[in-house]
């Protein structure tokens, strides 16, 4: 399956207006969460930006100043990248730089593992939403309004049946909600 996760404010938004997104900074028991829905993941399909925010975990030592952070560091460097950029020429890391369309990395992606497959980065998510590609949405609702920014989801055209399957509170009273796309 493909999967689109996010940090979302109550009222839908991933990052403020401002582009902040330091509100959604986890928890001890969110990140351990974190850890185990990423090292369960056969490879992450990211937009430029995202990727340049994730990349410290895997190039900067600072990064395992702590035993779950470290845990972090090894499960993201260990997981195949494909970034979606128009301004980079090289990655580091794990990753290399898209050459197909979306619908054809995606494609490509989950045919190389058994594993689910994750998509993230705003505009790169929302492309893969309009064209039907993501199978199950993650969300972790903090509690908090931002009034506006970059929204979780793009608008479609056409309506999307999703079915509730899953969701959870955790102590710092973040709500995971999980979807599956009804087909």
């Amino acid at each position: 399956m493909l999967i689109y996760s996010m940090g979302v404010s109550a009222d839908g938004f991933i990052t403020d207006r401002d582009g902040r997104f330091d509100w959604t900074v986890p928890s001890e028991e969110l990140f351990r969460f974190h850890i185990g829905q990423v090292g369960e993941l056969g490879a992450y399909l990211c937009g430029r930006r995202l990727y340049e925010t994730m990349l410290p975990w895997e190039t900067d030592p600072s990064m395992r100043a702590e035993p779950s952070a470290a845990e972090f560091a090894d499960v993201w460097s260990a997981l195949p990248k494909v970034v979606f950029s128009h301004t980079l020429d090289h990655v580091e890391g794990n990753a290399r730089l898209a050459d197909g369309s979306v619908a054809g990395e995606v494609a490509a992606a989950l045919a190389a593992t058994d594993q689910d497959v994750a998509i993230g980065g705003a505009g790169l998510a929302a492309a893969a939403i309009e064209l039907d590609l993501v199978d199950d949405l993650r969300m972790f609702r903090h509690p908090i309004v931002v009034g506006g920014g970059t929204p979780y989801l793009p608008a479609v055209t056409d309506p999307r049946p999703l079915e509730l399957v899953e969701t959870r509170t955790f102590g710092s009273r973040v709500i995971f909600e999980r979807y599956l796309r009804v087909r």
